[in-house]
């Protein structure tokens, strides 16, 4: 199962889901192991420390500081790990609105945490995107 990779079919399929959490992110000094308790969404170990991407009360709870107040977008599309331009094509809409987004990319799913006092934006933003079938995306190309 390796996903989809057309770009067309991507844009017009995902059906993109708002989860209803605010997360930040959040990092630990390297060596130091998550604390007990906290179920973070992602981890990713960089030489400089490890960055979580938690649940804005189980950082707090775990006496982190958290950082981007955002909430989590998930593009119900089984996307390949190798499709190209799929991601380029929603962080240029969301740029072009003036908004910050850091997509994670996972086997499944792709993932985008957008600013939280923007997220119904973002998601309306998708779906457009999504219902005009990337045709926009495909004009540019040709």
């Amino acid at each position: 199962m390796t996903g989809e990779t057309n770009l067309q079919r991507l844009l017009a399929s995902m059906t993109p889901q708002l989860l209803p959490d605010v997360h930040v992110f959040a990092t630990l000094a390297p060596g130091l192991a998550v604390p007990v308790g906290l179920d973070p969404v992602m981890v990713f170990r960089e030489r400089e420390g490890t960055t979580l991407i938690v649940a804005e009360e189980q950082a707090w709870a775990a006496g982190l500081d958290g950082t981007f107040r955002c909430r989590m977008i998930t593009l119900d599309i089984h996307s390949s790990l190798e499709a190209v331009g799929f991601l380029a094509a929603i962080t240029t809409r969301l740029a072009a609105a003036g908004m910050g987004v850091n997509p994670v990319s996972a086997f499944y799913h792709d993932h985008l945490f957008v600013p939280a006092d923007r997220a119904e934006e973002a998601l309306a933003m998708l779906k457009q995107l999504a219902q005009d079938g990337g045709a926009e995306t495909q004009r540019r190309s040709t």
